[in-house]
């Protein structure tokens, strides 16, 4: 694609998502309506109306391009661009009125990210990438952490209402073991803003056993642009496929693989 229409794209695009940000701020403080979505997650009434100005909008801006979105799903042609979106990361902590939680859109051609935003209105913090030119958060370049040791690190592991029991004995040993081997463990569950923490420092890494491709299509290049690692548990790079997504800054991978991989023998 012509850089100056990737441009285009970008800054029509990023106002799209301004707007989108700005509903879910206003509507945070009024009444919402919440349903059911998978075992004790919701869904409110704000994922669906960012939702719905994201599609429109982006729809408007690239006619021919498909769409991934966290509650309709899929539509538009399989193949060419497409628009990967998750309008709230972190709906119960929004729901809750918490501030971790994020709105967040890629656009990809060919399975590969060319832009990328991670918006956190309530939490300050608003990330963007355009690939091989531009990765910053909070406008200033993304970079990560220093730290050269996991006993030095800060780490998030994503525990969510929606795990099976099995997926919640797994995340509850990989939390017992870092809880152990590292400076602090949080439990956030909004993984495109913990992800863009690891870009930007504040979080040595990030674990997440079962994730999906909305929530980090925008954030893993941003990781990697910004110098660390998203691999899988195998130490392969993981793709948008992947549901285990282990994020660092790529200094104490290897570590903090080994110690997930002992919470697994027990």
């Amino acid at each position: 694609m012509a850089r100056d229409r990737l441009d285009e794209i970008f800054h029509r695009a990023e106002t799209v998502l301004r707007t989108a940000a700005q509903r879910l701020l206003e509507m945070q403080g009024a009444p919402l309506d919440t349903a059911r979505k998978q075992g004790r997650d919701v869904v409110t009434a704000a994922d669906l109306a960012a939702e719905r100005i994201l599609i429109d909008g982006l729809i408007a801006i690239t006619p021919g391009a498909a769409i991934l979105a966290e509650e309709s799903g899929a539509s538009g042609p399989p193949d060419g661009p497409r628009w990967v979106i998750d309008p709230l990361d972190g709906t119960v902590n929004y729901a809750s009125g918490l501030p971790w939680y994020s709105c967040t859109i890629a656009y990809q051609d060919d399975g590969v990210t060319l832009l990328g935003w991670v918006w956190a209105p309530a939490a300050g913090l608003i990330a963007r990438y355009i690939r091989g030119r531009l990765a910053i958060v909070n406008d200033r370049a993304a970079r990560v952490s220093e730290v050269a040791s996991l006993s030095d690190a800060v780490v998030s592991v994503v525990l969510a209402s929606n795990f099976s029991s099995d997926e919640v004995r797994s995340a509850t040993a990989i939390v017992d073991r870092l809880g152990r081997a590292t400076r602090g463990v949080r439990i956030v569950v909004s993984g495109a803003y913990e992800m863009s923490l690891v870009a930007s420092g504040g979080l040595a890494a990030f674990v997440n056993t079962r994730a999906d491709i909305c929530s980090h299509a925008a954030a893993m290049p941003l990781v990697r642009a910004a110098g660390g690692r998203v691999t899988r548990l195998d130490g392969t790079d993981s793709s948008d496929a992947d549901a285990c997504k282990i994020a660092s800054n790529g200094r104490i991978h290897a570590e903090l693989l080994d110690c997930i991989r002992a919470s697994d023998r027990g």
